[in-house]
């Protein structure tokens, strides 16, 4: 195999954040999701055996067939190692290196960042091409070692980037921009599990099915009013939709007050629309700006209210082909 350089043996996957419609996409309904230029960064080269390190982590791992041993972090990194591996069956051995710049369980897909990295790295290191579609189906041995059964949306934001449109059991479909998207993105630094949120919502729908149909019914209308929104370039309908999108969240008791703080605090400063972003109960959410400076401005007010917060552009250039 031709030897290649170490700047065509990096790959990168990206984070994402869903910008209208979570919840309602496990019963059905569609979302639209962003994929961010932050996220994880994976270099590969061949070693001496298969090793996986993660940074700032700190952890190093070989691949496990199962999630026996070690602590419970690792055990899944090196069971997920393994999976990924599979695909790439008597090949020569993998050092990996996977610099992670995304909090993990936050609601920002950071488990299908790495994904999508390691795999599209490997696929340098073994003289593999294929399109960022095969790259976020290939990933998902990875994800399904992280959560189970997956929708797969994470993944396929993370390697194709841009704005999509997701439907479960549908396939993902891109989303043209006619001008940037300015995100601002805060993470409450509250622990958010998605099983726990969604098994909440559950609940709820299970007490109360025609309420709730009806607020998933809502979403679905604000996703395809925000698709033509991002097509036409109208920030300031995308911008009612998330905060309408917000107040559903908000009946669904998804909404904490640190979040409802600092949502508040992104509109105060600016924001044309803020939300939480993912399962919500904690996690992060996500503010639309104007334009770069009035990201910065709204991004500077949601630091005075709690956790850290970070400007993403998702530019028409970006956007899924």
């Amino acid at each position: 195999m031709a030897e290649k350089s170490q700047a065509q043996r990096t790959a990168f996957g990206g984070g994402k954040v869903i910008l209208l419609g979570e919840h309602g996409v496990v019963h059905g309904r569609p979302g639209l999701a962003a994929g961010i230029r932050r996220g994880v960064m994976a270099t590969v080269e061949a070693g001496e055996r298969h090793l996986l390190e993660c940074e700032p982590w700190g952890l190093k791992v070989e691949p496990s067939p199962d999630r026996e041993g070690g602590a419970r972090g690792e055990a899944t990194l090196a069971h997920a190692f393994a999976a990924v591996l599979d695909a790439y069956p008597d090949s020569p051995k993998a050092h990996v290196r996977a610099q992670i710049d995304l909090p993990g369980g936050a609601g920002l897909g950071c488990s299908a960042a790495i994904g999508v990295a390691v795999v599209g790295a490997l696929d340098r290191l073994y003289a593999q091409v294929r399109s960022p579609e095969a790259v976020a189906e290939a990933s998902m041995a990875w994800e399904r070692v992280f959560h189970g059964n997956p929708s797969g949306i994470d993944n396929a934001v993370s390697a194709m980037g841009g704005v999509v449109v997701f439907r479960r059991g549908e396939e993902v479909r891109a989303v043209p921009l006619a001008r940037s998207l300015w995100l601002v993105v805060g993470n409450s630094e509250q622990p958010s599990s998605t099983k726990d949120m969604v098994a909440n919502v559950t609940a709820l729908h299970t007490a109360d099915a025609a309420w709730v149909d009806q607020r998933f019914d809502a979403m679905a209308a604000l996703t395809e009013r925000g698709e033509v929104a991002c097509a036409q370039g109208d920030l300031a309908l995308l911008g009612r939709c998330m905060a309408e999108n917000q107040e559903i969240l908000r009946d669904l008791e998804l909404v904490t007050p640190r979040l409802d703080a600092m949502c508040r605090a992104a509109v105060s400063a600016g924001a044309l629309g803020a939300k939480v972003t993912g399962a919500g109960g904690g996690g992060c959410m996500v503010a639309l700006a104007e334009d770069e400076a009035a990201a910065e401005i709204i991004r500077q007010a949601i630091d005075r209210v709690a956790g850290s917060a970070f400007v993403a552009e998702v530019a028409p250039s970006m956007t899924a082909q």
